[in-house]
């Protein structure tokens, strides 16, 4: 893995991984900065975010647990004056058919296993994230007239 950062104007750069893949990062408005993108900080949040959906949906594929849909919430708190982030909470929504008993333990596997979650817990930032399974909505012209 390599980054390469390039800065711009004010508080913005541009990030750049080895595949070209790029991403903007700067500090909001009332930080003094042009709002082009989240800011650095915050960036490790959205990676965890994606983190989480990306292992939970290679561990669903390992278990074969079909799924028609998934997304996660996470709130970091942030204390006024605070180096980092204290603590982050949220919630993974996957809507299946699946019963509960196959898909909480993908999702424990998923919080264990997850990469960007390592760093948080190796930084001692607790994360907690509760599963919500939902059922998939009938299609109203599935439904019996």
């Amino acid at each position: 893995m390599k980054a390469v950062g390039t800065w711009q104007e004010g508080y913005r750069t541009v990030l750049e991984d080895s595949t070209g893949h790029r991403v903007t990062v700067d500090l909001p408005h009332d930080e003094g900065g042009g709002n082009a993108g989240p800011f650095a900080l915050e960036l490790s949040l959205l990676s965890l975010a994606g983190c989480i959906t990306t292992i939970f949906a290679l561990v669903a594929k390992k278990r074969r647990l079909k799924f028609e849909g998934m997304s996660v919430e996470l709130d970091a708190q942030r204390p006024k004056g605070a180096p980092t982030i204290a603590s982050v909470a949220g919630v993974l929504r996957v809507t299946t058919t699946a019963p509960w008993e196959e898909v909480e333990p993908t999702f424990d596997i998923t919080l264990r296993t997850c990469r960007v979650g390592v760093l948080y817990e190796k930084a001692h930032i607790p994360v907690r994230v509760r599963l919500e399974v939902l059922a998939p909505r009938i299609p109203v012209e599935a439904l019996p007239h």
